[in-house]
């Protein structure tokens, strides 16, 4: 059952893909309608997940559950890796990469491999006070308060 993101508890568990390039306006609404089809038919056990998605920066995209009535299990959990590997292939994308480091650069959002990432560190192109994109965060709540924050509030700090 699809609820707006913004009303779903702070508890609610959340899944963060990152896209290793920028969607297109025509894609994000492409995007749009897949994201909404998928949680609507998001189902644990046969029991409808009361769950959400959110689009950030036409580069994220996360995915939403409401535990409070039915947990996401693995067989739902993986229905959605799933969902995210067609959107992989249909778009051409990386989004399951977990060794990618999003961060703001200025007005612009950058996309770098970890081992990029961790040279610029070095090199001192960003530093601690760089706006990284949190993508370990767990909760609506976390991902509120901590998604958006500076590398040296992250896991991103141990670069510095």
């Amino acid at each position: 059952m699809y609820v707006p993101f913004e009303e779903l508890p702070d508890e609610s568990r959340i899944w963060i893909y990152q896209s290793d390039r920028k969607f297109s306006d025509e894609e994000v609404a492409e995007l749009e309608t897949a994201l909404k089809t998928f949680v609507e038919q998001w189902a644990a056990h046969g029991t409808g997940l009361e769950a959400s998605y959110t689009l950030r920066y036409s580069r994220f995209i996360i995915l939403a559950v409401n535990q409070e009535g039915q947990h996401a299990t693995g067989c739902s959990i993986d229905a959605s890796v799933h969902f995210i590997q067609q959107l992989e292939q249909k778009y051409g994308v990386n989004l399951l990469d977990k060794m990618n480091v999003t961060f703001r650069q200025g007005e612009f959002i950058t996309h770098k491999q970890l081992i990029d990432f961790k040279k610029m560190a070095k090199d001192k192109s960003v530093s601690a006070n760089t706006i990284v994109f949190n993508n370990l965060v767990n909760t609506v709540g976390e991902f509120n308060d901590y998604w958006e924050v500076p590398a040296a509030e992250s896991w991103h700090s141990r670069f510095f």
